[in-house]
């Protein structure tokens, strides 16, 4: 099949469409053969996980057009709307509350056009009594024990920012249903690569992800899809992080 048969199979089955079509046809042709007739199509990883990673990476992108497309293309993809919504929610800790907020409502504007009722059903397991040490187990369950050494020797005017590290973060969100951990170790390393800047992150959950099961081949596959929506800088900086970690 070519990358032309394949991207229109992909285009048609997840109903995704570029509005430059008729504009800029070119550019369109481009998008949609690099994305679903060779990177897509590669089906190295699960279409569920091929696209909560497009919608974590359009989260912190920004680009709700994206976050739109890709909602509906993940409930034609079998994706709980549960699910979608856990992974615009996981990248709050990363890119910020409110970024996260205008990705919720983008992925709501969608759900609500497909008859899904919201509120959904809670994912929250921790109580404001037990977010902390919830969150905590949830960090030494990805890193070990080296989570109580870098906690033990923060500076005492900092140890505010290890509790909401381990409170918010991990507490707050790694903690709740409807995605595993490995699942959420996949999408935080997405989540690192699409920002930039992030390479000691990005190092320290090439590691994670080692440790609850993804191996070099998970990241890379993630690493691919999310190429197209973060240019070739984002990757390739991404890309020495994890050969650092996990030599060949």
């Amino acid at each position: 099949m070519s990358r032309m048969e394949a991207a229109k199979q992909y285009t048609d089955k997840l109903g995704v469409f570029s509005s430059l079509a008729l504009t800029d046809p070119e550019f369109a042709a481009i998008k949609e053969r690099l994305i679903y007739g060779e990177v897509y199509a590669e089906e190295k990883l699960s279409a569920k996980l091929r696209e909560l990673i497009i919608l974590v990476v359009a989260t912190t992108n920004q680009t709700l057009n994206e976050v739109k497309c890709h909602t509906l293309a993940a409930l034609r993809s079998g994706v709980k709307a549960e699910e979608i919504k856990e992974a615009v929610y996981h990248c709050a800790p990363y890119i910020g509350l409110a970024k996260a907020e205008a990705a919720i409502e983008a992925v709501n504007e969608v759900l609500t056009a497909q008859g899904i009722h919201l509120p959904l059903p809670s994912g929250q397991t921790v109580t404001e009594e037990s977010r902390l040490s919830d969150g905590i187990a949830a960090q030494k369950a990805i890193f070990g024990d080296s989570i109580d050494t870098m906690r033990a020797a923060a500076p005492e005017n900092q140890k505010n920012i290890q509790d909401y590290l381990s409170a918010y973060c991990f507490g707050d969100f790694y903690t709740r249903k409807n995605l595993n951990i490995q699942e959420r170790e996949l999408l935080t390393f997405a989540i690192l690569c699409a920002q930039g800047g992030c390479e000691p992150q990005v190092k320290a959950h090439v590691g994670g992800n080692a440790a609850v099961g993804n191996d070099k081949e998970a990241l890379l596959a993630a690493l691919t899809i999310s190429l197209p929506y973060i240019g070739f800088p984002r990757t390739l900086y991404a890309l020495s992080c994890v050969n650092a970690v996990l030599p060949e």
